[in-house]
């Protein structure tokens, strides 16, 4: 007997996730076609950026044709290797006055993003299988802080203050819509407050006194970065810079000055600001809501999903997207402090691409369910 026949994937999702994609390359390339000074290639960060989305690319048609459901017995496991690369990356060299990255030769892999995704995950199946157990304290809510609280401790070891708020808020998110109790989700908020101060506490304090005076600095130098234009607030102050030369239509697509060595990490952290320069506000505001429609229609077939695993998943990935790229552009803008964070499927950065490829083919196989009810009936007349 053949298996049932599944329904095809989203296309708009599908179809918005090609266009971010297409758009971040092209971003890409022109914030880094200056590094010919360093590297002695022009297309270096692009080349690099083409192989993350090549191999991102197989990862999600591969999870796109792979029932969701088939994801629940791979999380356990997953989650483990997870927490052991997030141990063992600890201890290796520090890049950026962090150890978070394993490098192999000109590569580096980012266990950080990874265990964004798979944490969402394992709390999707961990509620799923305790359905209404889960609103006990003891068996459903505790085990879930302690599980987060774990990983987010081990994230602020290397320490990456911006990935740990991140992961803290796809996990509540997860949590709340996954049916916690009133009680237990103020218990939720106040262990929130209480590890982000305990973890801001620790991302300043850790290191020698230069890197905690730089920290200090990096979080206080939003409220003015004009202050210490040539120190603390270089980077916001040149990404205004960037937002002042673009003005309403933008500069031109390759046409942008700041990522002439003025703008660090314009290809990466501050590849909105290149985005504002080249493309103006407009250009900008246009971008932001073809993310925002990306963002509404992922969380609509999580929603759609028939069962909770699939719409935790979901709800948990999209939650991921857009509170990621409100950091990074919170930042970016100076509206809040920098955590150093990538734009997803925008930024330089071949984990994050690989992961956000990945998370997307997983939230397609999702909703392959949903357009398999809408199908018509193939049945033969009699």
């Amino acid at each position: 007997m053949n298996p049932p026949r599944r329904g095809t994937p989203d296309f708009l999702l599908l179809f918005l996730t090609f266009v971010l994609v297409c758009f971040g390359l092209a971003m890409v390339f022109s914030a880094s076609s200056m590094t010919d000074a360093y590297f002695g290639d022009t297309w270096y960060f692009t080349k690099k950026q083409l192989i993350a989305v090549g191999m991102g690319s197989i990862g999600m048609l591969i999870c796109m044709n792979i029932h969701y459901t088939k994801f629940k017995k791979l999380v356990i496991p997953a989650f483990f290797l997870v927490v052991v690369a997030l141990i063992f990356v600890i201890f290796t060299s520090k890049a950026n006055g962090a150890s978070s990255w394993y490098t192999l030769g000109r590569f580096g892999i980012q266990p950080t993003e990874f265990a964004k995704l798979i944490v969402v995950m394992y709390l999707a199946s961990m509620i799923s299988n305790k359905d209404e157990k889960f609103r006990n304290f003891k068996k459903g809510l505790l085990p879930a802080l302690i599980v987060v609280g774990f990983v987010c401790f081990l994230i602020m070891m290397q320490p990456d203050l911006g990935s740990c708020m991140i992961l803290f808020v796809c996990s509540a998110i997860v949590i709340m819509v996954g049916g916690s109790n009133l009680k237990h989700i103020f218990l939720l908020g106040t262990s929130f407050t209480a590890l982000a101060a305990i973890g801001v506490s620790l991302f300043l304090l850790s290191g020698g006194a230069e890197s905690k005076n730089y920290r200090i600095s990096r979080i206080t130098s939003f409220m003015d970065p004009f202050a210490d234009p040539q120190g603390a607030g270089h980077q916001v102050v040149q990404s205004l810079f960037a937002f002042g030369h673009g003005g309403l239509t933008g500069a031109g697509f390759g046409q942008g000055i700041q990522k002439l060595h003025y703008l660090p990490e314009a290809h990466n952290d501050f590849i909105f600001a290149t985005i504002g320069e080249e493309f103006g506000f407009i250009g900008s505001t246009l971008f932001i809501l073809v993310f925002v429609i990306f963002i509404w229609r992922g969380i609509l077939v999580a929603v759609r999903s028939p069962d909770m695993f699939g719409m935790l998943t979901g709800v948990g990935i999209m939650v991921m997207f857009s509170f990621q790229a409100f950091i990074n552009i919170g930042g970016v803008t100076g509206t809040i402090p920098l955590t150093g964070v990538t734009l997803p499927f925008i930024s330089a950065g071949g984990s994050s691409m690989m992961v956000s490829l990945i998370s997307m083919g997983i939230l397609l196989s999702i909703s392959r369910e949903h357009t398999h009810k809408e199908a018509p009936s193939t049945k033969k007349r009699p």
